[in-house]
């Protein structure tokens, strides 16, 4: 089945899978899913055939023993996925529109490398794309939406979703650069100076990288090093400290009651500095994981690499260095993980300080975010 549409406003719908009408036609949402949504969109300014292309996550109907309409697999999404994807790269929407689970396991599955979950989790966010250079707009399918009839609430919400994407036709694509240009790896020699000169700052984000989940064992767990961020375009790496005079230069910065700290779980580094280093980081100002909650109490949509994301478009940037993290005895969750093989490597300890960086930049960047959107 080819993509249907005129496309005048940039728009890509990805649906689900064709169904009989579909089939019959050649051509996708002809089916009374279909004509809901032309209708929906009618209502918020979008003409579904006109403004908008439209194909599905799978070319082909899927049925059951019985003929009916079923969902399809992901291996069957899988395998239409390039199809998909090809078809993104040639038209170069500016919006992507996710229409149910299976139009997102297509397009964000491929390279989401965590718990995808449901399009609960994923509907609602307005993600700039970096990969494909575009809004990518999860929301329900309407097929859902009819079968919801008795709850008027599920309509309410689709309908803002489609209203969200109707205001993106005129909303410009942000600009990006690749951020780890501004990661500063510091030698152990700098340490000291670095610290020292972060005391001017008014905030900082931290965090930090572990053996472990839990520090609480000294004889098998340790930090690896610390990143810490005080402007949008700046972060420092720094080796675990050793030294007497390092120890001091961080207490002092992580103590001192003029800098405000940050962080993405901040009982984490709170719990490491304290145990490792008897450092009592002082004052706590925000905790990003926490303000996730506040804006949107979602399960499964707090994580730092999630955030990142829907919030800066970035779909994997730590695939290279999470499977590292993982403690190697799978029965007992606070065994030590494999980071240290990553330091012995200069190549992969170069990659593993950056990442640490990147979490602190884009910490501190979805911090100042969430500031400005809950007023504080």
């Amino acid at each position: 089945m080819k993509p249907y549409g005129n496309f005048k406003k940039g728009i890509l719908n990805i649906g689900e899978a064709p169904g009989e009408q579909e089939d019959a036609t050649g051509k996708p949402f002809q089916g009374r899913a279909g004509r809901a949504l032309q209708q929906a969109y009618s209502e918020v300014g979008i003409d579904l055939f006109e403004d908008c292309l439209n194909i599905n996550a799978v070319s082909c109907r899927t049925m059951d023993n019985e003929g009916n309409n079923r969902t399809p697999t992901n291996q069957e999404i899988a395998h239409c996925r390039n199809r998909v994807f090809n078809y993104i790269n040639k038209y170069k929407p500016k919006i992507i529109v996710l229409l149910g689970s299976s139009a997102v396991q297509s397009v964000i599955g491929g390279r989401w490398k965590k718990n995808l979950g449901t399009i609960t989790k994923w509907r609602g966010w307005a993600i700039p794309d970096r990969e494909f250079k575009a809004w990518i707009c999860p929301t329900l399918h309407p097929s859902y939406v009819i079968r919801q009839s008795d709850a008027p609430e599920v309509y309410t919400v689709w309908m803002q979703d489609l209203q969200r994407i109707s205001d993106l036709v005129s909303t410009q694509f942000p600009t990006f650069e690749d951020e780890s240009k501004y990661v500063k790896i510091i030698s152990r020699i700098e340490m000291v100076n670095v610290l020292n000169k972060l005391m001017t700052s008014d905030k900082i984000f931290i965090d930090v990288e572990t053996t472990g989940l839990k520090p609480y064992n000294k004889d098998q767990h340790k930090i690896v090093c610390i990143s810490i961020c005080n402007a949008k375009n700046n972060v420092y790496v720094l080796p675990a400290p050793e030294t007497d005079e390092e120890l001091d230069a961080l207490k002092q910065l992580l103590e001192n009651p003029n800098v405000g700290k940050m962080a993405h779980n901040m009982k984490y580094e709170d719990t490491w500095l304290k145990v490792m280093y008897n450092i009592n980081v002082n004052p706590w100002i925000w905790d990003s994981m926490i303000a996730s909650h506040v804006l949107d109490n979602r399960t499964e949509i707090s994580s730092l690499k999630f955030q990142v994301y829907i919030n800066f478009g970035i779909a994997d940037y730590d695939s290279a260095i999470e499977k590292y993290l993982h403690g190697i005895d799978d029965k007992n969750a606070n065994s030590p993980n494999k980071i240290m093989e990553l330091v012995a490597n200069p190549i992969k300890r170069k990659e593993l300080f950056t990442y640490c960086g990147l979490d602190s930049l884009f910490g501190y960047r979805l911090a100042l975010k969430q500031k400005e959107l809950i007023e504080c």
